[in-house]
């Protein structure tokens, strides 16, 4: 029972053949390509609007400078979007409850972001390892905090969005898997257990959205620091 749980985020094969390249490039699928006119329907509408919307957002906090970032920072979220809610719906992968994927995608760009900012600016991004006031001997200790703090964003990054979409999936699991129990047993208990079990639904919907804008939002903030 235990690993019939955990089966969910093993990823999938057809032939032997592993199948998550392809629940990668799905989501893609739903988005219209390229056409002569400038909107061809109202899907097309909604999308444009969603996506003026979310680089809005995203580019509030920034200046002109990281401003070129735009595109990077709305296809992320589009893309972290669309996996994340794709992967609620029954007998689908989610690849972002993969801890190396989400690495794969927070790592390289957090290093960008670092590295833009001692390129750049690199008295200022080592300024940030130090504060302004600190007793002389706190200075070692501080530096030290400083830079493990820094280090660690990648891992936060991607472990935070594991975990949160992780533990959702597993809910939704155990809730279902109480319901089917008990319902030939304890009809109202499984019907009670059946309006939580919506509920939850509800809720990983809005997680699966806040998630992806929240991985977004720091590396946004992670590159307003550097520029």
């Amino acid at each position: 029972m235990n690993l019939s749980f955990f089966d969910q985020f093993m990823s999938p094969s057809l032939l032997g053949i592993p199948l998550v390249l392809i629940s990668m490039l799905f989501p893609m699928l739903m988005f219209p390509s390229l056409n002569n006119r400038w909107i061809p329907n109202r899907l097309t509408t909604l999308q444009l609007w969603l996506l003026h919307l979310i680089t809005k957002q995203l580019m509030t906090p920034l200046n002109k400078k990281g401003h070129k970032w735009a595109i990077i920072l709305s296809s992320l979220m589009i893309f972290l979007l669309t996996i994340n809610l794709l992967g609620l719906l029954p007998y689908t992968f989610t690849p972002t409850t993969q801890l190396s994927m989400n690495m794969a995608l927070a790592f390289p760009l957090w290093l960008a972001t670092l590295l833009m900012g001692l390129r750049n600016q690199p008295s200022m991004s080592l300024g940030h390892l130090l504060p302004e006031g600190t007793p002389t001997p706190l200075i070692p200790a501080l530096i030290l905090i400083e830079t493990t703090s820094l280090l660690i964003r990648p891992l936060a990054l991607g472990v935070r969005l594991t975990a949160n979409l992780t533990a959702g999936h597993l809910l939704i699991q155990l809730i279902s898997t109480a319901t089917t129990v008990l319902l030939p047993i304890m009809p109202t208990v499984s019907l009670l257990t059946t309006a939580i079990l919506l509920l939850l639904t509800i809720l990983e919907v809005a997680v699966a959205m806040i998630q992806a804008y929240v991985f977004v939002l720091l590396l946004s903030l992670y590159l307003q620091e550097n520029i």
